[in-house]
């Protein structure tokens, strides 16, 4: 069961009339009121409610945290606390914007990214440092071994299996409770960053404090400190390392959620990733036991061209993602959802700039958050389609792209005369400045409806309106594509046979 939700009441809702698209574009001179809150629900049982989830986990995450506090500082003392956090919290910074950066083109919500942070700072850590800490006294009193040989055994088998597991462990919920925010290999690969990275910061507080701690008893400064050297090895050299190993869980889970159901792959995917970062994680490890120069040829001969090897994967699904948004949102435009222009403006990431920078210079930071928002509804509409191409898309496709488009039809008058601005401001100029009436020769627009400043339109001639004669039939029916889908058939015509706003306009 689900239903419909939004305020006011339904009924009440005003129906918005299509645009004449034989008359001159309305002038943008006024930036809409908030949009009304309007969205899919579907109906769930009471322990099945997102409140409640919330609630519990916040207070998972919250008593962990304070069990992790107050062992770490059991171990270190207070002051060796202070100093590692103090140490350990400079490179996350860095590590984080990094992560935003490359997951900009189609934002994963912030309380998916925050749990992922959260969770590995205090589950993850904390789990690891139990599961270890038992395993080590397992492996003494079974084998009777030395102490060194006990704990080179912990760090190069035991470790990786405890703690990519646990780090794993928030990318696993993530997919079987959001797993329609995995689109792309991208999304999988900046959960388990910000996972290992919270991992990593509650880590480094431990060892840098009890480096600390050992300096000040034995009377050790300077370079010459074991607080130094594990403040370079740690956080100078690998501060990639734990992202590095859970980023190929991260990528197996992130093909199992692109993989139509019923494939190997499905199953494949997530476990080979989880024993590959296992794999890395126990070769990391084990160079610990090696001479310096065996631990710089393992570093320069294994771990800097799998980090070079996941930047590519990384940057090339980053590509990917806007090939998807230039190849899926050509179908809305041609139903009269979006303009022309628009599924190239938001292929690029500098054209989105353009046109939030311009919507804020013309009506304020209002109107560049309504543009920010109508590019995040375009941009996971054209993934949901794409999934819904592969099969992959799930029983509510239907009710979550009336959504989508039922937030760019509120949002269209603000974003898109910006997103047109921004379509001429990144067009390539030609090589030889073209007659007014020769742009349709010379780019892909037919017309350039706004002028040089955004929010000031141009006259344009009734006669050389792209839309002042509309054909019978201006757009070829589109053929759908094979696929599995059960709404195959609305592919071609999203909506057709519906009133506005959600019928658009008849093709």
């Amino acid at each position: 069961m689900s239903s419909y939700s939004h305020s006011p009441d339904s009924s009440d809702h005003p129906v918005p009339e299509y645009p004449d698209h034989a008359q001159q574009a309305p002038e943008f001179t006024a930036v809409p009121t908030a949009p009304e809150q309007w969205h899919y629900k579907p109906r769930r049982a009471f322990w099945e409610s997102k409140a409640v989830r919330a609630g519990a986990l916040f207070t998972l995450l919250a008593l962990c945290g304070v069990i992790i506090l107050a062992l770490v500082r059991q171990q270190i003392g207070t002051e060796g606390f202070f100093v590692g956090l103090a140490l350990s919290i400079l490179p996350v910074p860095l590590l984080i914007w990094a992560f935003v950066w490359l997951d900009r083109v189609e934002p994963s919500p912030w309380k998916n990214l925050v749990f992922a942070f959260s969770w590995g700072a205090c589950a993850a850590t904390l789990v690891a440092i139990l599961a270890n800490e038992y395993a080590t006294e397992l492996l003494a009193t079974t084998f009777t071994a030395s102490p060194s040989q006990t704990d080179t055994w912990g760090a190069t088998f035991v470790a990786p299996l405890v703690e990519e597991t646990a780090k794993g462990a928030a990318i696993l919920l993530l997919f079987l409770f959001r797993r329609r925010h995995f689109e792309s290999v991208v999304d999988g690969i900046v959960i388990a960053g910000l996972t290992a990275t919270g991992f990593a910061f509650t880590e480094n507080i431990l060892y840098l404090g009890s480096a600390f701690g050992e300096d000040q008893a034995y009377g050790s400064s300077g370079l010459q400190s074991s607080t130094a050297a594990t403040f370079f090895v740690r956080v100078v050299m690998t501060p990639f390392a734990h992202p590095l190993f859970t980023a190929m869980t991260g990528t197996g889970f992130a093909i199992a959620a692109m993989t139509r159901p019923g494939r190997r792959w499905r199953w494949l995917a997530p476990v080979g990733g989880w024993l590959l970062a296992m794999l890395l994680h126990g070769i990391w490890n084990s160079s610990a036991s090696l001479p310096p120069l065996g631990f710089l040829a393992m570093y320069g001969a294994i771990m800097i061209p799998v980090f070079a090897l996941v930047v590519w994967l990384a940057v090339w699904s980053r590509s990917k993602e806007l090939h998807t948004i230039r190849t899926q949102l050509p179908v809305y435009a041609m139903a009269g959802w979006l303009t022309p222009p628009e599924p190239v403006v938001l292929a690029s990431m500098k054209a989105r700039s353009v046109a939030r920078a311009a919507a804020r210079r013309a009506h304020g930071d209002a109107a560049g958050r309504t543009v920010r928002e109508y590019i995040a509804f375009a941009t996971h509409l054209a993934f949901l389609r794409a999934a819904a191409r592969r099969g992959t898309a799930g029983p509510h496709f239907a009710a979550r792209e009336q959504e989508l488009l039922h937030h760019l039809w509120q949002r269209k008058d603000v974003a898109q005369p910006a997103l047109t601005h921004a379509a001429w401001a990144t067009r390539p100029a030609p090589a030889a400045p073209p007659v007014w009436g020769q742009w349709q020769q010379h780019g892909p627009y037919p017309q350039r409806p706004y002028g040089q400043h955004y929010g000031t339109q141009q006259p344009v001639p009734a006669q050389q309106h792209p839309h002042a004669q509309p054909q019978t039939q201006p757009y070829a029916q589109p053929q759908p594509q094979t696929h599995t889908h059960t709404q195959a058939q609305t592919y071609a015509q999203p909506y057709a046979q519906q009133q506005p706003p959600y019928g658009g306009p008849n093709i």
